[in-house]
């Protein structure tokens, strides 16, 4: 990985790469007011009515949890990269519940990087993020493919 400051290219992202993006710590007002918006379900949106689901308690929408990862990874790296977008995010796993002052640390882990066979000076950076909870449980886990562009020649 280059230094701080400077702009990440695809050369810059190595397989087995493991980086702290950040922590974030889960307020019940912000899970009710993302989920009323966007994942309106009781055991998102009602503290009452919560008790009485399968989680016993509120919690925080899966969707909420991969939106303030990629908010971290934005600021952690993609905010100063060589970015070129993505072509999608595969295998969302939700492992276990994010409650009400729950803080979760977001990892990035680097899993294969390869030239772009169609776009020349692009490469594929495929990496799993994982959010794990002050318990050390894993609660989630997403992997997906970045393009990003490659360094020009000196």
């Amino acid at each position: 990985m280059s230094t701080p400051g400077t702009l990440l290219y695809w050369e810059d992202f190595t397989p087995g790469e493991v980086v702290d993006i950040g922590r974030h710590t889960f307020t019940e007002e912000e899970i009710i007011a993302f989920a009323v918006q966007f994942d309106p379900q009781p055991f998102h949106t009602d503290p009452q009515a919560a008790r009485g689901t399968f989680y016993g308690g509120l919690i925080a929408s899966g969707w909420h949890t991969c939106a303030v990862g990629m908010r971290l990874m934005v600021q952690s790296y993609i905010g100063r990269a060589a970015s070129a977008g993505s072509p999608g995010v595969e295998n969302i796993r939700w492992l276990g519940p994010v409650r009400p002052g729950d803080t979760i640390a977001y990892r990035r882990v680097i899993v294969e990087t390869r030239p772009s066979g169609s776009r020349p000076g692009i490469g594929l950076v495929r990496s799993r993020s994982e959010a794990i909870n002050q318990h050390g449980e894993t609660v989630m886990t997403m992997e997906g493919w970045g393009l990003f562009r490659r360094r020009p020649a000196p």
